[in-house]
């Protein structure tokens, strides 16, 4: 039997994480390249010019950087993070090959699909207003490891290393100034996971699918169509226990 591996070890793993998912995160949800926030409701007016009703529409549907998602609560803003961005991570568990060269040296459905888990967790604590970065790791450590961790304000030196470790994860997601695409999310999920790859023994203890998910994950060709729905089903699961502990401690 492999020796445990030590809550300090895990958490020198999520540090990095955690600082790693905000960039993501704030390029998804403040991202406003045509000012859509600060545009009121307008009623129809056939007089509008065609650029003038693109915006107007743009600006009622609800994601993040238009006034309809400033209106939302936390409950709704949450459940656009389970079906936008877990859809993305999802697909990004399910279909190696979009993962490229990182894909062929990873198991996809404990690290990706982990990282994945990780990222919506880090979204739902902020729009619990959670931005401790020891209360994230601790709420990280709970859910995906089954792990009550208490982590510790770290040194110059470790602070440094963990800044460093971010960074190689999120690679070119910091100069994207909010215009991320998928594939540079899907590609940030993928080095995330890679990192998780340090705690590999641990992952199998965050939230999975069904057992028929698993099943049709064996079947060659609809493979990935199973792992898919058992990504998607262990992402709702982690997503309900997470809204239960920040829902009760806060």
């Amino acid at each position: 039997m492999a020796e445990a591996i030590p809550d300090s070890a895990v958490v020198a793993v999520l540090r990095p994480f955690v600082r790693a998912a905000h960039p993501i995160l704030r390029a998804l949800r403040n991202a406003d390249p045509f000012g859509l926030r600060a545009r009121p409701a307008r009623e129809a007016d056939a007089d509008r010019d065609l650029r003038t009703k693109l915006l107007d529409g743009l600006a009622a549907v609800k994601v993040p950087g238009t006034s309809a998602w400033a209106s939302m609560n936390v409950e709704a803003r949450c459940r656009w993070w389970i079906f936008r961005l877990g859809r993305v991570t999802t697909i990004a568990a399910a279909v190696p090959g979009l993962g490229g060269a990182l894909a062929r040296s990873l198991p996809v459905s404990s690290t990706v699909g982990a990282a994945g888990q990780g990222l919506l967790l880090v979204a739902i604590a902020g729009e619990h207003g959670v931005v401790d970065e020891n209360e994230v790791i601790t709420l990280l450590g709970h859910i995906l490891f089954g792990r009550e961790l208490t982590p510790r304000t770290v040194d110059a030196k470790a602070d440094a290393a963990a800044d460093a470790r971010a960074d190689e994860m999120t690679g070119d997601l910091r100069d994207a100034d909010g215009r991320s695409t998928a594939r540079r999310v899907t590609t940030a999920v993928w080095r995330m996971g890679r990192a998780l790859h340090a705690v590999e023994d641990e992952l199998d203890k965050r939230p999975h699918g069904r057992f028929y998910h698993e099943a049709i994950g064996l079947v060659p060709g609809i493979g990935a169509v199973g792992k898919y729905f058992g990504e998607w089903s262990g992402l709702k699961r982690a997503s309900k226990k997470a809204h239960r502990r920040l829902t009760a401690h806060h």
